[in-house]
């Protein structure tokens, strides 16, 4: 039989070309894929201007600002900051206008890269064209831990990219070729904020900022990309503080064209949002979430529809939204929140538990209700800006000890009339100055420490069963975004920064009826750590 020559599998098809033909026995081992200067590229199809602002509803301002500190083709720039909350369309952009422009780049996500080790190493591999298999022992073409060897490192291959550009920009088109166009390369940093967490990140974050100064390559484009403001990454170092550009949180008619996109039925779709979206974004704007909470209640909402092609009426959206009503209110609760099992165990124990209450503790637990939805971190970082400014600095040490319970039996000693004195005239003063100002730290500190007492008290009455590892990390998770969300809804004001210690300072704004309110809501004994006057 004649040979029959195999087709070369390209870098997109290799997945599949393999997972395909696992049964066929090859002659010849599949050679690795060698990367190569097209890879710097976004490797698909450029976008129009149009394409570009059509697939990114919401952001048209930051895509025309961006462009325009980009510059034109082959142009210096200094470094840029783009800063948002989360699930914002930050990396989105980037990556969509790298496509439009179809210039080269390297993307690091400080998620996946994170230790400076990886982060350096993941650069240099792309920009040497190297990719770990097995034939290297998934190794990183260059070994490199200190900032030092990854500046000379990078200088090099820098130097070695931006020869190649300029040798082949004037033999092919870009569009013949697939090759990027121009000679600059652009260095990207994705969630820059990560870098915050790592040991040596008082090292790592102003030699990240001060790259273009150390390189002085006008080659050389830095974009970073982080989930705070430009504010948390002063550090008075003296290098070219990079140009902000600020990703705001989607509008309600933003979010409405992002979740209309590629929707087979839009009409019943959009009578859904109808009914779901302004409630919920009154939580949260964030896309992913309402990704999540959207997608399962749109299957309720569709039930009891047998076509899912029927454009409804107005008597079928009535009928739709009363199937739909009594699941809001519990997906609001439940979505946005990061409680931990142990609580949300808890709290269907004690729900069986009340079945056989008597007709007046319902009252009760009516009279206590909150009328509005926030999430359990939410509410026990809301109690801990409370006592924060409510207590004294000076009594945290004595009202939580080191697993959190407050401990009344160390004050025995029998106070003197002095001391009675400068007491009441403290209180007095405390009393006159309002609520007091707390830093951040103080506030972290008192979270932890109540949060830890809640799931310790469960642990103890559910010690015959299975305990989940990490129980304060579901209420840990996210509390900076739960802090600038009580911020924005004037729970709590947010001051200027301490001429002294530098940082920014915060204080409660709300009754200590609010607070006793939230605190019942979750069985929490405020009164016991509250400093009485």
């Amino acid at each position: 039989m004649a040979k029959v020559e195999s087709p070369q599998v390209t870098r997109t098809t290799t997945r599949s070309y393999s997972a395909s033909n696992d049964a066929i026995e090859s002659t010849k081992p599949i050679e690795p894929y060698k990367p190569t200067l097209n890879d710097l590229g976004f490797r698909q199809q450029p976008l129009s201007f149009e394409d570009l602002l059509s697939c990114l509803p919401g952001r048209r301002t930051q895509v025309l600002e961006l462009l325009r500190l980009l510059g034109p083709l082959n142009s210096p720039m200094f470094p840029i900051l783009i800063y948002g909350g989360p699930s914002t369309g930050k990396t989105s952009v980037i990556l969509q206008v790298f496509r439009h422009l179809n210039r080269p780049f390297v993307y690091s996500s400080c998620v996946t890269c994170y230790s400076p080790r990886i982060l350096f190493e993941s650069i240099l591999n792309q920009l040497l064209f190297h990719r770990k298999n097995s034939g290297n022992s998934y190794s990183s073409i260059k070994r490199c831990e200190k900032p030092s060897d990854f500046v000379n490192y990078l200088r090099e291959a820098l130097e070695s990219v931006i020869k190649n550009l300029k040798g082949n920009s004037g033999k092919l088109s870009s569009k013949v070729s697939g090759q990027p166009n121009g000679t600059m390369i652009y260095l990207v940093f994705d969630h820059l904020e990560r870098v915050r967490k790592w040991d040596k990140s008082s090292t790592i974050l102003p030699f990240l900022f001060n790259l273009f100064d150390i390189l002085k390559m006008p080659e050389v484009g830095l974009i970073f990309i982080s989930n705070t403001s430009p504010d948390t990454y002063y550090f008075n170092m003296g290098y070219v503080e990079p140009i902000p550009l600020c990703f705001p949180d989607y509008t309600e008619d933003d979010l409405r064209q992002i979740f209309m996109a590629n929707q087979t039925n839009r009409k019943l779709y959009s009578s859904f949002l109808d009914v779901v979206l302004r409630p919920f974004c009154r939580v949260t704007r964030r896309v992913d979430e309402l990704s999540a909470v959207f997608s399962s209640l749109f299957k309720k909402y569709s039930q009891p529809l047998s076509d899912m092609g029927v454009a409804p009426n107005e008597d079928m959206k009535r009928r739709l939204f009363s199937h739909l009503q009594p699941h809001i209110a519990s997906a609001l609760n439940e979505t946005f929140l990061s409680p931990s099992w142990p609580l949300l165990k808890d709290e269907a124990n004690r729900e069986t538990k009340k079945k056989g209450s008597s007709r007046m503790s319902r009252i009760h637990e009516d009279f206590d209700k909150i009328d509005f939805h926030m999430s359990t971190s939410a509410k026990y970082l809301l109690i801990s800006a409370f006592l924060a400014s409510r207590n004294p600095a000076t009594l945290d040490a004595s009202l939580f000890d080191s697993t959190g319970v407050s401990d009344s039996r160390k004050r025995k000693r029998k106070p003197s009339e002095k001391s009675l004195e400068q007491k009441e005239m403290t209180e007095l003063e405390l009393l006159m100055k309002g609520p007091g100002t707390f830093p951040l730290e103080r506030l972290l500190a008192i979270f932890q420490c109540i949060t830890s007492l809640a799931e310790d008290s469960l642990d103890e009455e559910e010690s015959h069963e299975l305990t989940i590892e990490g129980g304060s990390s579901g209420l840990m998770s996210d509390v900076l975004l739960q802090l600038s969300s009580l911020c924005n809804a004037n729970f709590i004001i947010k001051g200027g920064s301490c001429p002294l210690e530098g940082s920014t300072r915060y204080r409660t704004a709300v009754s200590e009826d609010l607070a006793l309110k939230v605190a019942r809501s979750l069985k929490f004994p405020l009164s016991k750590y509250l400093y009485r006057r």
